[in-house]
């Protein structure tokens, strides 16, 4: 029985001590957003038949007034356009955009600068008008892989040389 009531005194005794509390979690840290990096421009070499291309596709459909192609990225309003206007015979360029007096066109064969008007529309954009015999729409339409057009205050569009182009050229032609 000594034995018995020893331990239950032990049991007793052990009951009173404190048992260690652990320590409180540390607070957590704030979290703090760095900034952004500068958005910066993509470095091009000396040579615009090497720069990427401006994403999207061409799309060409046929109208009442004559075909139009258009050059837009997946789901989104057109960057540039041509359209065959079939009774002036004449193809207007359009580009997206609202500052631009001239926009200059580059193709491996030629270079021009164009004067452009405002052409409205949203979102807005300004159209230089071409005869459909110009010899531009051909250089655009055969250039090597690409051409660029080239707008003051806006990025540069380096296009694909697709067969739309030639398209919308010869549906005014014909």
């Amino acid at each position: 029985m000594r034995i018995l009531s020893a331990t239950a005194l032990l049991l007793a005794a052990s009951a009173c001590v404190p048992q260690p509390v652990a320590p409180p979690a540390p607070a957590p840290k704030p979290v703090v957003a760095l900034p952004a990096p500068p958005v910066t421009a993509v470095p091009r070499g000396a040579d615009w038949r090497d720069w990427p291309l401006t994403p999207g596709d061409w799309s060409w459909q046929r109208d009442a007034r004559g075909s139009i192609a258009r050059f837009a990225p997946a789901g989104g309003p057109a960057r540039l356009a041509l359209r065959c206007d079939r009774d002036r015979r004449q193809i207007i360029l359009s580009v997206d955009g609202s500052t631009a007096t001239t926009l200059t066109v580059r193709t491996t064969s030629i270079a021009r600068a164009l004067p452009v008007q405002p052409n409205g529309g949203n979102p807005p954009s300004f159209a230089a008008t071409l005869a459909a015999n110009d010899g531009l729409l051909d250089a655009m339409g055969f250039s090597r892989g690409r051409f660029v057009i080239e707008r003051p205050g806006a990025p540069t569009l380096v296009v694909p040389a697709w067969a739309e182009i030639e398209r919308v050229t010869e549906d005014c032609r014909g």
